[in-house]
């Protein structure tokens, strides 16, 4: 792949921790084939001949990293918010996701979603298809147009799915080794993630063989874990074996440093010890967690405990594809947390939410999230002109309130994805 070099000239900021930023008003963010060689107050002689981008003004951020969604439901997002989760996903998800066997329809749907999320605040994603492999192609190659890197998944369900959304153990099986094969180096940024639903919808059996064919082409993982209190009590009576929700998976080599668990909302000690243990990630997704009235996952224990955690929209159990939303929910939420579950656990503050939607979720797919030197060059420039005040605000104050009000004034100038311009 052909990277850019360059010279971003604004004011910078980035993490350096969950909980400091670094702020530099007017700097100069250097990148070298796709790959930042740091932030700078004055310009080095050395980088004074590149291509140089005023940005004079403008807030430049790390690009955001969505690890935890479901593409093929982006089409009916905003629809059936007040149900939980079992009954959203009978009435509306699943009924949705067997559209996807047409590829005329996947074809505009997919159009949709991949114009949107090139447009929104991503630079990288973490995603579920359908268990259809044409469909699931199409949206890679979607994917690929865009300049994002991203994970796709072939989802698998062989048990307690209707009927059109249920393959045998050994179709399922089957087709994912064939789509793995297909797809594997056909892209330059968009690769295939193992993607068992959830162990509800997955025999033990094919789970089996999954975990065969991920070591087979070393590729991640992806699923759901202990989001609906029911949904646990369903996995205790098809695993009586397992010694907790995670073990389900675990027991089949699926859980590692390579591996995402969306939600995590009622985890144990045991199982919070098994994901901090085996390096799994936690996609934390505060706002489905919300409207399917799931609960609130523990986002700060995880931090203390060491777990892998970023942050996912979840569309279309979230509502929206905005990074900047996914955060100030994420404040949100751990502050009802605190106040009304576990005042043991502080809320989190809004630079462990840009932590998380920047270094956290980014560091699934190396190194990214920063501009830390030797990070890949993913960027976001902010014009934040539009959001009026009589203050005179700093660097930092400006991204904590474009966190909450994007929306409101708020635009994306450009995008860049491993050094290459995206918007």
């Amino acid at each position: 792949m052909v990277a850019n070099s360059f010279v971003l000239a604004g004011d910078i900021c980035y993490s350096t921790s969950p909980t400091q930023v670094s702020c530099t008003r007017d700097g100069y963010l250097v990148c070298i084939d796709g790959v930042s060689a740091g932030v700078f107050e004055t310009l080095p002689d050395a980088y004074a001949s590149l291509p140089r981008l005023d940005c004079t003004g403008q807030l430049i951020v790390p690009g955001m990293s969505d690890i935890h969604l479901h593409a093929p439901q982006y089409a009916f997002r905003g629809i059936g918010m007040d149900l939980e989760l079992i009954d959203w996903l009978d009435s509306h998800a699943f009924p949705e996701e067997a559209h996807y066997a047409d590829l005329a329809y996947a074809e505009r749907a997919y159009g949709i979603f991949v114009e949107d999320l090139k447009r929104s605040a991503t630079t990288r994603a973490v995603v579920f298809a359908t268990l259809h492999v044409p469909a699931t192609e199409l949206l890679m190659d979607k994917l690929e147009q865009t300049g994002l890197i991203t994970y796709v998944g072939k989802v698998n369900m062989d048990r307690n799915s209707p009927d059109d959304l249920r393959e045998t153990r050994e179709e399922s099986a089957r087709a994912t080794r064939v789509w793995a094969e297909r797809t594997a180096g056909r892209y330059a940024r968009t690769r295939p993630i193992i993607t068992p639903r959830f162990t509800p919808s997955v025999s033990d059996p094919l789970m089996a063989d999954l975990a065969a064919i991920r070591e087979e082409f070393d590729l991640p993982v992806q699923s759901h874990l202990s989001e609906n209190l029911s949904e646990i009590d369903w996995v205790r009576e098809l695993c009586p074996w397992s010694s907790c929700y995670a073990d389900a998976y675990g027991h089949f080599g699926l859980l590692g440093p390579q591996t995402i668990m969306a939600h995590c909302v009622h985890s144990g000690d045991e199982e919070i010890e098994l994901l901090r243990a085996s390096g799994t990630y936690v996609a934390h997704c505060p706002q489905s967690n919300a409207y399917l009235a799931s609960g609130i996952a523990p986002a700060r224990r995880y931090l203390e405990c060491g777990v892998n955690m970023g942050l996912g929209t979840d569309i279309a159990g979230g509502a929206s594809l905005s990074m900047f939303r996914c955060m100030a929910d994420a404040v949100a939420a751990s502050k009802l947390r605190w106040r009304l579950v576990d005042q043991s656990l502080a809320p989190l503050t809004a630079q462990e939410a840009f932590w998380l939607a920047t270094v956290g979720g980014g560091s699934f797919f190396g190194q990214v999230g920063s501009f830390a030197p030797g990070y890949d060059l993913d960027a976001l420039v902010l014009d934040d002109a539009g959001i009026r005040t009589p203050h005179e605000l700093g660097i930092w104050e400006r991204v904590e309130r474009y966190i909450y009000l994007a929306e409101e004034g708020g635009a994306i100038a450009r995008k860049f994805v491993a050094g290459r311009v995206v918007i």
